[in-house]
């Protein structure tokens, strides 16, 4: 069990929930019983949360007890819901569900789905050349244990140049291989953060972050974000270093997920200068920082505005490579980098040596490889940008310089009807609420451009479909849930 949701907890996550898509066709419990299925679906309800009594939601929602338990009883007959007599009730996946690549549950027969949940691309052409390259190299590392906590020392070395070749000296004692960045945020939050620890991070932000610092029982400040192209607001996000003095705060810097915002220089290094200022450590998610579009120059590293060991960066291989090949790495002060190694060791020991000798040979090619990269997205941008003008034009788009997604303001606050509505149709969404706390961002919705233009014209036209259909039918708007600080 992960935990426990209380009554007010659960009421604010549910919104308008009597406001969803089928509201007027079925009676109240069963309203009540598919938004709870809707918040499993999209991940803001874990699995193992026990959720609170009939009576305690009843009181939350103002509705009878008896509908609470008509939809629980629901609930428990559709496999979402495990309930034992004095001990509660808990969330669980139903057996003819299974838990898709974006962690979240899907059905077992959604091969027809456009999936629009997941940020990332195929396989680029050369990965299988790399990988019999690599079958040959691997030879040399059969007669040791096979054991690198730190990485291999030639993918070390390759990720270091990388860092020195954008401005920013790089030895490979500074370099830790990881499996994957998101394996590198949760080594750096198990040295760097005690449970409870606080931590600043921007709004809206990257779900798995969020995660990973729930597992920490992060105490959780907010940066809210504009939603046009400016971004981070100076004097704000300096304010909140200063006044809220967090022991560590996630940035993404570079096309931020999800809004695809490029914070300019001058920013990076007040950033860094605040953050020295209030004792905060800086975890930098660097996972974009090669796609930029429309020939965009990336400013400097934030690392390079550091004297203090107060920047730990993190990267990897998913975004432009692909996310089957789990390398990440973290670029650190070559101590850190040793104390870190000694916490992995407790995890997961090393990754794969076949793997990081693949990401070696990828990254010897990755002028070629990157740059059919940034030409496949800015064309798959561009057509997802004339589908919704076309298609959806009183929705807010800013076209973004780089990375792999368009942050979209909807014309009401209905994010997660919407995604509950387009999967009936056939296209995975990840509504808005998904990338904050306590439900908000009902407004806005997450495009990735990483499916063929073909596909994303597709899916842009089921969607246009359900949300005229959610007018139509005549009901309710939901309404902004009420942030709560």
């Amino acid at each position: 069990m992960t935990g426990e949701v209380r009554g007010v907890q659960l009421a604010r996550l549910l919104g308008q929930w009597h406001a969803l898509p089928g509201r007027r066709r079925s009676p109240d419990y069963a309203a009540l019983a598919g938004a709870v299925r809707g918040l499993l679906a999209d991940g803001r309800l874990p699995l193992g949360v026990r959720l609170p009594a009939e009576r305690e939601l009843a009181e939350a929602l103002r509705i009878s007890r008896t509908t609470v338990t008509a939809a629980y009883r629901q609930l428990r007959e559709t496999g979402h819901l495990a309930s034992r007599r004095g001990a509660g009730s808990w969330t669980m996946l139903p057996g003819n569900h299974r838990v898709a690549s974006t962690g979240l549950w899907t059905p077992l027969d959604d091969r027809e789905m456009i999936d629009l949940g997941v940020a990332a691309l195929a396989a680029p052409p050369q990965l299988l050349t790399a990988a019999r390259a690599a079958a040959e190299d691997l030879p040399r590392y059969l007669g040791g244990a096979g054991y690198h906590p730190t990485g291999i020392i030639e993918l070390r070395e390759a990720v270091a140049d990388g860092y020195t070749a954008r401005g920013l000296p790089t030895s490979a004692d500074q370099i830790m291989v990881t499996s994957g960045t998101q394996h590198a945020l949760d080594l750096v939050l198990r040295l760097a953060l005690a449970p409870g620890g606080s931590v600043l991070v921007e709004s809206p932000t990257y779900p798995n972050a969020l995660a990973a610092l729930a597992g920490r029982r992060a105490r959780i400040t907010t940066h809210g974000l504009a939603a046009d192209s400016g971004g981070w607001e100076a004097d704000l996000l300096l304010g909140s270093l200063r006044q809220t003095r967090p022991r560590l705060a996630y940035l993404i810097p570079e096309f931020q997920n999800p809004t695809g915002h490029l914070m300019p220089a001058p920013l990076r290094e007040r950033v860094v200068a605040a953050a020295h200022a209030a004792g905060t450590d800086l975890i930098v998610d660097e996972s974009f920082v090669d796609l930029p579009l429309d020939g965009t120059e990336l400013p400097p590293p934030m690392a390079t505005f550091d004297r203090h060991s107060r920047v730990v960066s993190i990267g990897g291989m998913s975004k432009p490579y692909w996310g089957g090949l789990r390398i990440g790495w973290v670029r650190a002060s070559a101590p850190q980098v040793q104390r870190l190694a000694a916490v992995r060791v407790g995890v997961d020991m090393a990754s794969p040596v076949l793997d990081q000798l693949v990401a070696v040979h990828l990254l010897a090619d990755a002028p070629a490889i990157v740059g059919d990269r940034r030409a496949q997205l800015a064309a798959q941008r561009d057509a997802l940008l004339g589908a919704l003008a076309h298609r959806l034009p009183d929705w807010r788009v800013t076209a973004p310089r780089g990375g792999v997604t368009l942050w979209a303001e909807l014309d009401g606050p209905v994010s997660s009807a919407l995604a509950r509505a387009a999967e009936e149709v056939g296209v995975r969404l990840a509504p808005g609420p998904r990338f904050g706390l306590d439900g908000t961002l009902e407004r806005f919705l997450r495009l990735p451009f990483t499916l063929p233009a073909a596909d994303l014209v597709e899916a842009v036209g089921r969607i246009a479909g359900v949300r005229y259909d959610l007018d139509r039918a005549g009901r309710q708007r939901w309404q902004e849930p009420a942030v709560i600080a």
